[in-house]
């Protein structure tokens, strides 16, 4: 008989995982808390608006088709890919607009028009960045760091050097450029998703090779759509989904786990594999005497940003708005502050405004916008109706002034989602958004561990462990433990 695996949640982790292990013929159900599959990348449709409530860039695209090859399949098969071009637009102030260019020999051309000489340095920034992305996405993202001997083979040591563990990012990007706004161009992935760029190993500047060498991509329909064509593969391999159920209790039995309760039934099992929040199944459901951190252990992490978002229907087209739009008319520096160092409520926040309407007809009604508003904040936050209201105004005052029309007056529909709504959600801890920071103290065997070493059977997989917060990883991580669990559970 096939071995019986439950997996609590279908985020990008959870679906990843529960789909490799029912292609090795596991019998898989996945528990899901919430009304439809996706985790945080979520959608909702209000007066003919379609919105994604979660994860709006989709970079890396060769990890979406390394995921869908590994079935025989490639995303195309379930939804059709658009690369954006500009990338993005960054308004450094009103009459200060930027848009990043997908041709390589643009971007070269918009450095060097910057600062002379940076064209020659944004090349070998970028052979770096690739040469990180290539060695990291293969040798090292795919390890489940149980072991620090998991690193110790002689053969890695150069790479390891290479990849640029105890640099910070922004250490290596002053080593490059001196003018300010290419500085925040390549600074603001770690900025908007993990930590301060003093505070960020350069390794990450791997995301700059994703984001400026493999293209900003958007799917036709919104990023619900990669759920849905992973939802239909999983289907098809034989996962079975079950909504609304939240699991409330593991029951152990020594030294293994061998049934989950949600609010409507009991489930048995052979194995179980937690892809909801970490900190939640840890100290929540699972029995104290089973626990493998403290609340200690989990009060001493570094957390990546939370976010307050609004989700807005514009009954007009608006002008000078792109796909994506970063707003850094404000300090990055004391922003950062806010956010990191000094938690708390920002004076000046930066912003990001995705428009998908302008590139997908389906996502509004005709002549309508479709506006996510993002402002990242400090997880832990208070998080009151009153100071949503604030941040709401200040923040579509500086999009009416930067932009040069008036928008606010135009709304028809108005939601928005922080802190309080990722805890009740998604059970995020500290109301979180992003997981951990990519700090060098939160990464590889240094994160929270894919193993409960008083749990045989028990596993972890999504933005809380390896290899830690964002979509790609997500979708790794959940490979990670499937060939962890078929390794150590045979079927």
């Amino acid at each position: 008989m096939s071995k019986k695996v439950v997996v609590i949640g279908s985020g990008f982790a959870g679906i990843s995982c529960a789909t490799q292990l029912a292609k090795d013929g596991y019998e898989v159900t996945i528990l899901e808390k919430n009304e439809s599959a996706g985790g945080r990348c979520s959608m909702f449709q209000e007066q003919g608006f379609t919105y994604d409530m979660g994860p709006s860039w989709y970079w890396m695209p060769d990890v979406f088709e390394n995921y869908f090859n590994s079935f025989g399949k490639k995303p195309s098969d379930y939804y059709d890919l658009m690369r954006l071009d500009p990338s993005y637009r960054i308004y450094f102030d009103k009459d200060d607009v930027m848009d990043i260019p997908a041709s390589l020999q643009e971007l070269y051309e918009l450095f060097e028009s910057l600062e002379k000489g940076s064209s020659k340095n944004l090349k070998k920034f970028l052979d770096d960045a690739q040469y990180k992305y290539t060695k990291g996405m293969g040798e090292f993202v795919e390890k489940p760091s149980l072991s620090i001997t998991e690193f110790t083979d002689i053969s890695l040591i150069p790479v390891a050097y290479k990849l640029q563990l105890f640099t910070s990012v922004a250490t290596h990007v002053a080593s490059l450029f001196k003018n300010d706004k290419i500085k925040k161009i390549l600074e603001f992935p770690v900025y908007f998703l993990g930590a301060l760029p003093k505070d960020t190993p350069a390794l990450y500047t791997l995301m700059n090779y994703a984001d400026l060498a493999l293209g900003t991509w958007y799917p036709q329909g919104g990023m619900y759509k990669i759920i849905e064509g992973m939802t239909a593969l999983a289907t098809e391999m034989g996962v079975k989904f079950l909504y609304n159920e939240e699991v409330k209790n593991i029951e152990i039995n020594g030294t293994q786990a061998v049934s989950v309760q949600t609010d409507k039934n009991t489930y048995h099992f052979d194995a179980i594999v937690a892809g909801a929040d970490y900190h939640h199944i840890e100290q929540k459901v699972l029995p104290a005497t089973h626990r493998k951190y403290d609340e200690k252990y989990w009060n001493e992490r570094t957390m990546a940003p939370s976010s307050l978002i609004f989700y807005l229907g514009i009954d007009k087209k608006i002008d000078g708005l792109l796909h994506h739009n970063l707003f850094f008319d404000k300090s990055f520096e004391k922003f950062g502050d806010e956010i990191y160092t000094n938690p708390k409520w920002p004076d000046e926040p930066l912003f990001y405004v995705c428009c998908p309407s302008v590139s997908d007809d389906t996502v509004a009604p005709e002549g309508k916008e479709n506006l996510f508003i993002l402002i990242p904040v400090a997880p832990d936050l208070e998080d009151t109706e009153q100071t949503r209201e604030h941040y709401f105004h200040h923040v579509m005052e500086r999009l009416e002034s930067l932009t040069g029309q008036e928008i606010k007056n135009h709304i028809i529909y108005k939601k928005s989602f922080a802190h309080k709504d990722f805890k009740d959600r998604y059970h995020a801890y500290k109301g979180n958004a992003y997981g951990l920071a990519n700090t060098l103290s939160q990464t590889a065997v240094f994160k929270p561990s894919l193993k409960n070493d008083k749990i045989k059977n028990l596993y972890y997989t999504g933005q809380l462990t390896v290899p830690g917060p964002g979509v790609p990883p997500s979708l790794i991580s959940g490979k990670i433990v499937a060939k962890l669990l078929k390794k150590e559970i045979k079927n």
